[in-house]
């Protein structure tokens, strides 16, 4: 992928004209998006050539646009977290992923930042919520164990909101639901002792869109580690083992 985006990079430098260029490298209709160019064009377009991608009624453009303000976000934080977060209600599922990406990025020099952004972000409609959920729960963006105990905390709140949710048939709340359905793992596995509190908990719930998620993460082999811990724990207590039931 490195060496491919470094081509991106090359080839981008000596046009005038880049769209027709993304059209034709998009991979779309397709079912992957170019992801390599997508990075190349956050690294090498100029600030104004990205706001005017975001903006952009083509999906692939748009989302090369939406994604490289991550870039931007440390100089011009107010004015790019405005935007993300309208973009992560947009009705093309790809730009509402390009802002997990520009927030991924944003986070991989600003972590402290991102998490204080991404609390607001938690107690918002669904999709930014979402979007919320999938900018954090990046493995690359959870070295520290604070910064995953934070992320926990912010999956914890997000989690709670879908449970109050009556309004489940929305793409809104699927979107939450699905991204709360790998997203606790991977904060689960950076910060295992962390995340039993909240396993215990969720566990214990009737609800049935929580105890897919609970079921959903615990199936993820990263959670190798932390079931490890909890068979640990529960056999040191004399707590049975077990899973959410189907």
């Amino acid at each position: 992928m490195g060496e491919r985006a470094e081509q991106y990079r090359r080839e981008l430098r000596g046009l005038a004209d880049w769209e027709p260029y993304l059209r034709r490298h998009s991979g779309l209709p397709g079912p992957r998006a170019n992801l390599e160019l997508v990075a190349a064009v956050g690294d090498e377009a100029p600030p104004e050539m990205l706001w005017r991608l975001s903006a952009s009624d083509d999906e692939f453009l748009a989302l090369c646009g939406t994604a490289g303000l991550g870039r931007l976000a440390a100089r011009q934080p107010a004015r790019v977290m405005r935007r993300l977060r309208e973009q992560a209600s947009d009705p093309r599922w790809r730009v509402r992923e390009a802002v997990a990406l520009a927030l991924q990025r944003f986070g991989r020099g600003h972590m402290p930042r991102l998490l204080t952004e991404m609390e607001g972000w938690s107690r918002d409609a669904p999709f930014v919520q979402r979007a919320a959920a999938a900018g954090l729960c990046e493995p690359a963006l959870l070295q520290q164990e604070p910064d995953a105990a934070a992320v926990l905390k912010i999956l914890d709140r997000i989690t709670r909101s879908m449970a109050a949710s009556r309004e489940r048939r929305s793409d809104g709340f699927r979107a939450v639901r699905q991204a709360l359905g790998y997203c606790w793992s991977v904060a689960a596995a950076a910060a295992p002792e962390r995340a039993l509190p909240y396993f215990e908990r969720w566990e214990r719930s009737s609800d049935p869109d929580v105890r897919w998620v609970v079921r959903s993460n615990l199936q993820k082999a990263r959670l190798a580690k932390f079931l490890a811990l909890r068979s640990a724990r529960r056999a040191k207590t004399g707590r049975a083992t077990h899973t959410p039931a189907q």
